[in-house]
């Protein structure tokens, strides 16, 4: 059987899923090797959530992301005799050049390095399993897919910050994150609710990353997200929008240095940040100490301001969805945000939230709201295959 391997690398985790694709993709396994350096677990699942492994490993034994791509290969090698034919990759930032999912080579595995600097936090991360692989396998297909192509259709006023041009022409632009989750979910709109998938959108993936985007028939047009994945909404750990004179202010003032700086931004905000208590939502909601009820009245209160932006961008707003590991998963978020989209018609139905049906909105609601899980790793296998068979 031919199989693609999707990978989803992060900092101290490394996500994986196994789509075979003879008769269409469908999806065989998934897993994860989590506290990469710390305290090493691989976990593997079946379709069926059935538990095909569960292994403690050594600090020494997954020092780094490629060791762990390693382990993970060397158990999909003994396990499944199937013929891996591609694998695709998420990488968070495509800079100026990729609007698409494209073939790497060491071209392009040059350009996406340089584009370190932009996503700090992730894009070192995302090459890593690609070095692996190469030097194990240079003759095996590598696809990198991009959370940044799905926004490239902006219009340049959307994109262009108020500098002198010559910035622009260098790459220094609004480019737009979370583009695999924003355009899985857009698909699946037009699957699950057609009546309103060609309509005006607004998306919010809420999880550890947070950001939202304004969707017009099915297309990207405006999000919250900018030149990195710092702007817009406050998360785990990141700081979301920020007047560029607190950097002024830090640097200038504080005599804080150039990486100081990007840790406290990237590493020390957010809702770690404003609460003192934790970067989980979950944890938030369970303690009792006010500053982590302020650090969720912000992040909601954010919401709601962007809502507005957003539908401003759309000229109106006929859908809201929540999608991601909050906005599917806690009804008591969905209830507080909605409650700030009042203003725009929406009224929620309790006994739908409560269950996360696909509709929570009632049915007088003049805005209707969505909960759409989304599959990143999907659409990774999707654009894989489209760029292998090319």
């Amino acid at each position: 059987m031919d199989v693609i391997l999707v990978v989803n690398a992060g900092s101290s985790s490394l996500k994986f899923e196994v789509f075979s694709v003879e008769g269409g993709l469908s999806k065989l396994l998934k897993g994860q090797m989590e506290g990469v350096g710390t305290a090493p677990r691989l976990r593997i699942k079946g379709t069926g959530s059935e538990m095909l492994a569960d292994h403690q490993h050594s600090p020494s034994e997954v020092p780094d992301l490629p060791a762990a791509m390693r382990l993970v290969g060397d158990w999909l090698r003994e396990r499944h005799q199937d013929r891996l034919v591609a694998v695709g990759h998420r990488v968070v930032h495509g800079g100026p050049d990729y609007d698409r999912a494209v073939l790497i080579d060491k071209t392009v595995l040059a350009d996406l390095e340089s584009y370190v600097p932009l996503a700090p936090l992730h894009q070192p991360n995302n090459l890593a399993p690609i070095r692996a692989i190469r030097q194990r396998r240079p003759d095996l297909p590598q696809v990198a897919c991009f959370d940044t192509s799905f926004h490239r259709g902006h219009s340049a006023v959307a994109d262009h910050y108020a500098i002198p041009e010559r910035f622009y022409a260098e790459g220094v632009r609004r480019y737009g994150f979370h583009g695999l989750s924003y355009e899985y979910v857009a698909n699946r709109l037009r699957e699950l609710a057609p009546e309103i998938a060609g309509g005006r959108i607004v998306v919010a993936h809420l999880g550890s990353g947070a950001s939202m985007c304004a969707l017009l028939g099915g297309h990207s047009v405006e999000s919250t997200f900018g030149f990195t994945a710092l702007d817009g909404l406050p998360m785990g750990t990141r700081c979301g929008q920020i007047d560029p004179g607190v950097i002024l202010y830090l640097l200038d003032q504080k005599g804080m240095k150039p990486d100081g700086v990007r840790d406290l931004l990237y590493k020390e905000s957010g809702l770690m940040g404003l609460s003192g208590v934790s970067n989980d939502v979950r944890a938030l909601l369970e303690s009792l100490q006010s500053s982590a009820a302020f650090a969720l009245e912000h992040f909601v209160h954010r919401i709601g301001l962007h809502a507005g932006m957003l539908a401003a961008a759309l000229g109106g707003i006929d859908a809201f969805v929540f999608t991601a590991g909050i906005g599917e998963n806690s009804p008591e978020m969905r209830k507080r945000i909605v409650a700030k989209l009042e203003w725009l018609g929406a009224k929620l139905d309790p006994e739908r939230n409560a269950k996360g049906d696909l509709l929570i909105s009632t049915p007088d609601s003049r805005l209707r709201v969505y909960v759409v899980p989304t599959d990143e790793e999907l659409m990774i296998a999707r654009h894989t295959l489209a760029t292998t068979r090319t």
